[in-house]
């Protein structure tokens, strides 16, 4: 089954880590992730700071605003796919990826949304 691991962290202390400090969380996040994607089993993306987002808030009229307006310090910064036996699987995962960080993983499955066959991503299952 294919889970969604959502990482958030205080986007101020990551963006105020140097460079060496990045690179060391990274590499550390690598030991653990690489192996899974070498088998297919895990995709990631980091996104860019909430500074470059722009939110499109629905209504009558949609807005269209720069960046989110979330009231807490805990930004969504990246997703882990990961093909997990069991959720019990992707929790593991996720306490190795976050090892000694403060980061929050927040885990869903995933359903894959395909708009008319266009998108060529495949579901497994276990």
């Amino acid at each position: 089954m294919l889970y969604a691991l959502l990482c958030y962290h205080d986007e101020a202390v990551v963006t105020s880590w140097t460079k060496e400090v990045d690179d060391a969380v990274l590499a550390k996040r690598h030991r653990v992730t690489d192996p899974l994607a070498a088998q297919g089993k895990l995709g990631a993306i980091r996104l860019m700071p909430t500074t470059a987002a722009t939110t499109v808030r629905m209504g009558r009229e949609p807005v269209v605003l720069d960046g989110p307006f979330a009231e807490t310090k805990e930004a969504l910064l990246g997703i882990y796919l990961v093909d997990c036996a069991s959720l019990d699987e992707a929790i593991a995962l996720a306490r190795q990826i976050g090892r000694d960080e403060k980061a929050v993983f927040e885990i869903r499955p995933v359903r894959l949304y395909e708009p008319q066959g266009k998108f060529k991503l495949r579901e497994t299952t276990a």
